[in-house]
């Protein structure tokens, strides 16, 4: 999945050693370097299975969330609110699918201020397309059994819920 050769050691692991003798506990710095560095591996995984189709990974995720709306179409704000970006990401977003003719925007038939973004039939397709070569790899995530693809979705869950990333209703 890395791009490059392997170093014939783990340079967190080594890291930590360091951290632990010359500053002090090293457990969070390991944790949370590893974390980083899986993101990267991830990122990577994920950016070349979209580049054939044209998306990122925040495009992909917007083309998603309007194919699990009930009417494909959103307010772009509640589009903001689900993907937890700022409105000017969304209309970057947004900008770019609509260029791709893989979204319309509209006018709300009630509210002046709102802007509806709908996905087009083109857009459907992307997104079908794109959801095969991301579950194709897994979504880069390897190395892992099912049991442990559940332990780790749960103990990042309890992350995000503690530093108020959501909260349980």
């Amino acid at each position: 999945m890395s791009s490059h050769h392997p170093l014939p050691f783990d340079p967190i692991e080594r890291a930590a050693q360091l951290w632990q003798d010359r500053i002090g506990p090293a457990k969070t710095m390991a944790a949370v370097t590893n974390v980083m560095r899986v993101q990267q591996i991830l990122q990577s995984a994920v950016d070349a299975a979209l580049r054939p189709h044209g998306l990122t990974f925040a495009r992909y995720e917007a083309l998603v969330l309007l194919v699990f709306s009930r009417r494909g179409t959103l307010p772009m704000k509640i589009m903001g609110q689900r993907l937890q970006l700022h409105p000017t990401s969304v209309t970057n977003i947004v900008d770019r699918l609509q260029a791709d003719l893989l979204v319309e925007r509209s006018s709300h038939p009630t509210d002046r201020r709102t802007t509806l973004v709908t996905i087009t039939e083109a857009g459907r397709q992307r997104q079908k397309a794109a959801t095969v070569a991301l579950t194709d790899i897994d979504f880069g995530l390897v190395g892992l059994n099912d049991t442990q693809t559940a332990q780790l979705t749960a103990l990042l869950t309890e992350v995000r819920r503690a530093a108020g990333d959501f909260t349980d209703s």
